[in-house]
């Protein structure tokens, strides 16, 4: 089992349920084939620079535990997911 941390953005637009839905949706599926940890969420902040002409994002943070392929199928069920602007997988394992 190797360490991970996914930090994600949401569309800043989605009402409160849409976004809470999406957090649960992440968990859902790490838990399916590992272990939550720290669940970190920032809240709404302003883009560095504009994703899809959006200027502002919902960001959530989830430290987390699994195989191998976990990172894997969360980085395809992210590149699917509408409410998502954009994501990154980091694996804390590695030095």
């Amino acid at each position: 089992m190797n360490n991970y941390e996914v930090m994600f953005i949401i569309e800043a637009a989605l009402d409160e349920e849409k976004k809470a839905a999406t957090v649960e949706m992440v968990k859902e599926i790490i838990s399916a084939d590992g272990e939550v940890g720290k669940v970190n969420i920032w809240g709404n902040r302003k883009l560095a620079y504009p994703i899809n002409k959006k200027n502002e994002g919902y960001y959530t943070v989830i430290e987390f535990t699994g195989s191998s392929e976990l990172p894997k199928e969360l980085d395809r069920r992210l590149k699917i997911s509408d409410s998502v602007i954009r994501h990154i997988i980091i694996n804390k394992d590695e030095k």
